[in-house]
């Protein structure tokens, strides 16, 4: 408590030591404290992938698809594959698929109306807007695929290892542009 009678200081957020992930929890054995036994229950049948949402398929104003629902399969199989599509929210990875093809549209037109534009009122060369909104995007596109990958690292029980969906985001925008 400080002298003026306020409830200030403490612990600092995110201070300490980092979380270890599940699989390293499980190899280095449960120490004091037994790790959760669920009883044996029935295996749920479902469907492989939930439906794709529409505004991840719409055509784009230029004439071209929007390459979000490949990102969405690709992401939900790389979940499905290490057993945590069902704990990680679809919005999520809808977010981050969405985030993913809009960089790629924004690098799409850097590539194609260059990196300067000409100002609207004194028509001085400034920095495409195209710059900015890409570098937002890849902004989201990190931040959306850290929260995926924290919670499939916290909750994956088995080694997780090779390519994710985010090794392949430089792939697909190079794919993006020959049309493929």
């Amino acid at each position: 408590m400080a002298k003026d009678g306020t409830a200030r200081g403490g612990a600092r957020p995110r201070s300490g030591p980092k979380k270890k992930a599940l699989t390293e929890k499980i190899s280095a054995g449960s120490g004091d404290r037994t790790l959760i036994e669920f009883p044996d229950t029935p295996d749920m049948e479902g469907i492989d992938m939930p439906p794709i949402k529409d505004y991840l398929k719409a055509k784009q104003k230029n004439g071209g698809g929007l390459c979000a629902e490949d990102v969405y399969k690709e992401t939900y199989a790389w979940l499905k594959a290490r057993g945590c599509e069902r704990i990680v929210n679809s919005q999520l990875i809808e977010q981050y698929a969405m985030s993913v093809s809009r960089w790629i549209q924004c690098e799409d037109a850097i590539s194609e109306f260059g990196f300067l534009a000409k100002h609207p009122t004194t028509g001085n060369a400034i920095q495409s807007p195209y710059v900015a909104m890409s570098q937002s995007y890849m902004k989201q596109v990190n931040q959306s695929w850290y929260q995926i990958f924290q919670i499939v690292k916290e909750n994956c029980t088995v080694e997780f290892s090779g390519n994710t969906p985010q090794d392949d985001v430089m792939e697909r925008l190079l794919r993006a542009r020959k049309g493929n």
